[in-house]
């Protein structure tokens, strides 16, 4: 199975666009704020026109833009970490522990500026596609999607509500510095976004520099199922887990770079287990999943003849768990897991060197 910027394009067609703009009619003109609607916390208007370049196009933002609302994934830690309260954001379920919707980084982060003052944020249900008329209930002046799979249905539909941050390039494979570049580029804070990456890029380089051993290793994100091996499941370089193994001073298997460039669109995909030889340049294999998985992946006649496999090199970084989400890297989340995934993945990497001596 290969997932492919044409197939989310596709997908995305499913949203009924066209109902929500019957109800708003179709004046281009976004939306005015709504008297009782608070302006947004802890955000400084912006004080000159902003554009902003994308997969669709260029977005122009009028000065004087304060209020944000943040879709898909990720882009309200961007506004977050910039202390500036969201309108909205998209409710999270996967990695979820508590029930609020919001992933643990996140929440701290939001109770943090609530005792401080802010307004609680609306969260948007995405789960059968975007609830446009929620997002235009927050009245925002910019709509920030710069990490998101949008259609272009979507988009257009979006910017009947107000100017929207797309993402650079492949739908999902927006990197974490894109995506705190473009997100706080639009909300005029470029020189604090570019600060936040600095301050990121320190702390993965103080983890990393506790596990050394995981230097110059080859390692992807993987998926494999131990109930059906028949498939090997991997993340191209377009996905920003894999992306980030090369923060991590690790290397991007040959195996995995060779699809990555035979198809800059593709994200993720996989090949039969009776070709598992194709990924046997791999010392490190991440995936989702619990150590407990391991013995029935190795038992497995094809799969288990995978170097990394049979050396027991997999870090599994659970499944549904705040650390599994994690996994995806942002501007709050790195913080939050970066120490405790780093050393999953050093002890993966030990193994790898235990095999070898």
């Amino acid at each position: 199975m290969t997932i492919n910027r044409k197939s989310f394009l596709l997908g995305g067609l499913a949203v009924p666009a066209a109902a929500f703009l019957a109800a708003c009619g179709s004046d281009s003109t976004p939306a005015s704020a709504p008297a009782d609607v608070a302006s947004n916390d802890g955000a400084t208007a912006t004080t000159q026109e902003i554009t902003v370049e994308h997969a669709f196009g260029t977005t122009t933002i009028p000065a004087g833009a304060s209020r944000f609302t943040a879709i898909a994934w990720g882009n309200h830690d961007v506004a977050l970490a910039l202390d500036v309260m969201p309108a909205g954001l998209s409710r999270q379920e996967w990695g979820v522990a508590d029930g609020s919707g919001m992933l643990e980084w996140t929440k701290q982060k939001v109770d943090e500026l609530v005792a401080a003052g802010a307004a609680e944020p609306a969260l948007f249900d995405d789960t059968d596609g975007y609830d446009f008329e929620a997002i235009a209930e927050t009245a925002p002046d910019v709509i920030l999607a710069a990490y998101s799979g949008l259609s272009q249905e979507e988009y257009d539909t979006l910017t009947k509500i107000a100017p929207t941050i797309a993402y650079p390039g492949v739908p999902w494979g927006t990197k974490w510095r894109e995506m705190i570049r473009l997100d706080s580029q639009a909300m005029g804070m470029s020189e604090q976004g570019e600060a936040l990456v600095t301050d990121l890029e320190q702390q993965i380089a103080d983890a990393v520099g506790q596990h050394p051993q995981i230097a110059g290793k080859s390692a992807a994100f993987f998926y494999l199922s131990e109930s059906d091996t028949s498939t090997i499941g991997f993340y191209t370089t377009a996905d920003p887990r894999t992306a980030f193994m090369t923060d991590l001073g690790m290397t991007i298997p040959a195996s995995v770079q060779t699809v990555s460039d035979a198809d800059p669109e593709i994200f993720y995909t996989d090949v039969s287990s009776e070709n598992a030889d194709q990924v046997a340049d791999v010392d490190v294999m991440i995936m989702y999943g619990e150590e407990s998985d391991l013995a029935a992946l190795q038992a497995d006649p094809l799969v288990g003849t995978i170097p990394a496999i049979k050396n027991g090199a997999v870090a599994f970084v659970g499944n549904g768990t705040p650390l599994s989400a994690s996994t995806n890297p942002g501007p709050l989340s790195i913080p939050w897991g970066i120490k405790d995934y780093v050393a999953l993945i050093a002890a993966a990497a030990d193994k790898a060197d235990a095999a070898r001596a």
